[in-house]
Formats: structure tokens, C-alpha cells, sequence
């Protein structure tokens, strides 16, 4: 039997602790005791998640000539959440504790017999449906009239417009739809940090195929192409994995389902699902709503409802993914022989939010701070930069926390040399690199794959 890997010494409370203490990311209305499930992105957490979605958009996206982006509005026709089936069936089962009123997803429960938070015994109310959907009212009146709900999948709205995309982009099976949105869904139990949010962002991709055989090949693509994007941006894969989905755990309407599940600290986790989905969801639409999305082929002169495949990455998790895969304690000797530790994440080039630090090594001196001011703005235009002055052992250690790949140093003989010490954060190695070749320099080391 395969030996599972560890899930590493890596705890997500050394993950929110860095979060917080380096500006990644911070409990939403933290001075009000904050709101379970919602978490907001400091300054370098929002460029870090901005990172990851522009590396799936441009992936899934930009370089391809067979997609196209869509961006659907938050709140859809309710009719929309009867259709697909959410109204009915997107239900969690909880229970609450009699003495301690905790409320747990029944199914999260490894017994009924004792409360996992007091203590208490057979202390269970009975399990009741939940749905997980936000509700909100749209027009001057809270009635039932006027109800509506927050999506909690950005889906649907490129079903309901199939017709109108692919006309407008004149586009025909196999193709896709993508976009990246905001969803919401009333989670029960949030928990593990920015996991499992009641606020969060996908990134999903429709891809309309003909029912001509290819389907599962075409499947089959799909799930390689996610596999290279993980490791393309230096997700380790040994804590990786692509689970498939038996018949009985996926809908009776699923030709093949594969989970994509990321070994977190607490064990495996699900972080995209990737699934070929027949032509469930634009049959649903057509039958409640009376209107024909077929597709039109032009060259046989009949419609047909193509097929679906679907991935659908939770961009909150994979943002999350980045910050535990690339997270490291090192301890290491210094040139006098003393252990001292640091704590580095090791981004890919493009996943850092800052790709390379200019310091000048003393404020006081002000043709130091000129030079590296003027450095550091030089580069701005073409790489993510920061300027920084001080001691260089704590310049070092605050860079390397935040993961930047590259620290440039103007020192006194830089004055007189022209030139600056480059230090590379994995590896620690130092090099001097004249001022006029810095940018040349930077540009192969930070390169895109």
C-alpha cells in the first residue's frame, strides 16, 4: 500500500499568525470580535490572491482561442436557483447541543453521544435541512415577492446565456465560458482559516463539446491541463491529488467526477472539482424557462444540446494552497557558527507579491537612499517592487516571510562600482550584478513558465 505523505509541521495557526503579522490576510471586522466565515485580504494578500486568479485567467483564458470570459451578476432571476436545483436540494443537515446551543453539520459529527465543544451527553436536537443559500430582497419591499439570493456558484449564469454567448462570440461546440466571481453560501461550521468561507471567489470554466465520442477524451484533457497548472506553478505534487468519483458519489447525471484535494494541515481538502455534467444544466434551464438553448449548426442545420464539462476552482482555497505549500522553517548556521532560523515562502516568481526587493543598506546616508530609490522605481514598470532601508539581517528575514524572490542592496561600493549584491531568497546566494544589467538580470530569473 502507497505510504501517504505527512501533512507537514506546518500548523494553520503558524499560517494565520504570518497572515496577519506580514498583511496577507485578516479577520473581517476584527475590532467588532469579527464574523464567522468572512475574511478580508491586507496589502499583500490581495496582491498575492490577485496573482493566482490572473495566473488561471491568463492560463485558462488569454492563451487560449477556444474560451471566452463571461462575468454574471450576483443576483440572478430565483427562478435561475429552481432550475438548477439549489431551492430544493442544496441542503446541509445540522443539529444543535441542547446545553451549549453549538450547531454542527450532522455529517461533520464522528458521534451523536457526546458534544464535541461541552461535553455533553446525548444532548442532540434532531437533524433538520438547512439551505445554504444567502437570501436578500430586491425592490423596496422585504416580501416574499421581492425575495432573492446571493449566488453560491458563478455557474449559472453562463447557462442561462448560453444562446446569447455564443452567438455574440461566434463560437461553436467544443468551446468554453469562464469567469471568476464572487459566491456565497451560509455555511454551517466555517472554519480552517480562509477554507471554508460563507464569502468567497471562484474561478470555473464551462466547455460545451458535441456528443460525437470525444467527450471523455476531451474530459481527460481537462484533468491533465488542471494537473501541469498546479505543478506549473510549483505546487508540490506529492500533496496533490486527483480523486475520482465512483458512480455512486457523483449525480446520477455525471458521466465522470474528479476531486481535486490539497493535503492541508488538518489532511486532505478539496480544492476544485472537475466534472462532465452531461446536458444537465442547460436542459434544467430550457424546461423551466420555456426557451430553446440549443445549439445551432449552421453547416448541418439542426440544433443539439452539446455536453459539459466543468471545472471549478475555489480561488480563496487555492490562494490558501499557495501560502501552506510555500511555507518553510529553516534553521541554518551564520558565517560565526550560530544556528539561527528563519521563516521563508517560497513563491513562484509570479505567485509573489513582491518579486524583488531594492534596500538601501544605510538611511542616513541620503546618495545610498537616492540610488536605491531611483533603482527600485526604474523597475517598477516591469516587476512587483519594494523599497526598503535598515538593518539587512531584518530586511532579509522580512522579505523572505513575505516570499520575495530577489533582494537587491546598494551599498557603499555601490557608489563607486556601480553595481548592487542580488541575493536569492531560496538558496541565499549573493552576486554582484552591475546597475545597468539589473533589469536583464531580474527578467530571466522571474520569467514566467
Amino acid at each position: 500500500m502507497e505510504k501517504e505523505p505527512a501533512a507537514g509541521q506546518v500548523s494553520m495557526e503558524d499560517i494565520a499568525a504570518l497572515a496577519k503579522r506580514r498583511g496577507f490576510i485578516f479577520q473581517s471586522s476584527e475590532i467588532y470580535g469579527g464574523i464567522g466565515g468572512f475574511y478580508d485580504y491586507g496589502p499583500l494578500g490581495a496582491i498575492l490572491k490577485r496573482n493566482v486568479k490572473d495566473a488561471w485567467w491568463r492560463d485558462m483564458v488569454e492563451l487560449r482561442d477556444d474560451v471566452v470570459p463571461f462575468d454574471s451578476s450576483i443576483v440572478m432571476h430565483p427562478k435561475t436557483w429552481e432550475a438548477s436545483g439549489h431551492v430544493e436540494a442544496f441542503n446541509d443537515r445540522l443539529v444543535d447541543c441542547k446545553v451549549c446551543k453549538h450547531r454542527f453539520r450532522a455529517d461533520h459529527l464522528k458521534s451523536r453521544e457526546q458534544c464535541p465543544d461541552c461535553g455533553s451527553k446525548n444532548s442532540f436536537t434532531e437533524e433538520r435541512a438547512f439551505n445554504l443559500m444567502l437570501r436578500t430582497f430586491v425592490g423596496p419591499m422585504e416580501d416574499s415577492a421581492a425575495m432573492a439570493y446571493l449566488r453560491p456558484e458563478t455557474a449559472q449564469g453562463m447557462f442561462v446565456n448560453f444562446k446569447n454567448i455564443y452567438q455574440s462570440a461566434r463560437k461553436r461546440p467544443p468551446f468554453g465560458v469562464a469567469q471568476i466571481g464572487k459566491a456565497f453560501r451560509n455555511e454551517i461550521t466555517p472554519g480552517n482559516f480562509t477554507y471554508r468561507l460563507r464569502e468567497f471567489e471562484q474561478a470555473e470554466l464551462e466547455y460545451f463539446v458535441p456528443d460525437d465520442g470525444q467527450d471523455l477524451k476531451r474530459f481527460e484533457e481537462w484533468v491533465q491541463l488542471r494537473k501541469s497548472w498546479y505543478s506549473k506553478y510549483g505546487v508540490k505534487p506529492e500533496r496533490l491529488r486527483f480523486a475520482e468519483l465512483t458512480a455512486d458519489e457523483r449525480p446520477h447525471y455525471a458521466k465522470a467526477g474528479i476531486d481535486v484535494e490539497y493535503l492541508f494541515p488538518w489532511g486532505w481538502g478539496e480544492l476544485e472539482s472537475i466534472a462532465h455534467r452531461g446536458t444537465y444544466d442547460l436542459d434544467a434551464h430550457m424546461r423551466l424557462s420555456g426557451k430553446d438553448l440549443r445549439f445551432y449548426d449552421e453547416a448541418s442545420k439542426t440544433h443539439y444540446t452539446p455536453l459539459l464539462i466543468e471545472s471549478s476552482a475555489g480561488m480563496d482555497r487555492t490562494t490558501l494552497v499557495m501560502l501552506v505549500d510555500a511555507y518553510e522553517r529553516e534553521t541554518a548556521s551564520d558565517p560565526a557558527g550560530k544556528q539561527t532560523e528563519r521563516i521563508v515562502l517560497h513563491f513562484h516568481p509570479q505567485i509573489a507579491p513582491v518579486q524583488a526587493a531594492v534596500f538601501s543598506l544605510a538611511r542616513n546616508k541620503p546618495e545610498l537612499v537616492e540610488l536605491a530609490r531611483s533603482i527600485e522605481e526604474g523597475l517598477r514598470p516591469k516587476f512587483r517592487t519594494q523599497y526598503d532601508e535598515g538593518n539587512i539581517g531584518q530586511l532579509y528575514r522580512r522579505q523572505d516571510e513575505i516570499g520575495t524572490p530577489l533582494c537587491l542592496t546598494v551599498d557603499y561600493d555601490s557608489l563607486t562600482g556601480h553595481d548592487v549584491t542580488v541575493r536569492e531568497r531560496d538558496s541565499m546566494r549573493q552576486e554582484r550584478v552591475a546597475i545597468g544589467a539589473v533589469e536583464s538580470y531580474l527578467g530571466e530569473r522571474l520569467a514566467g513558465p
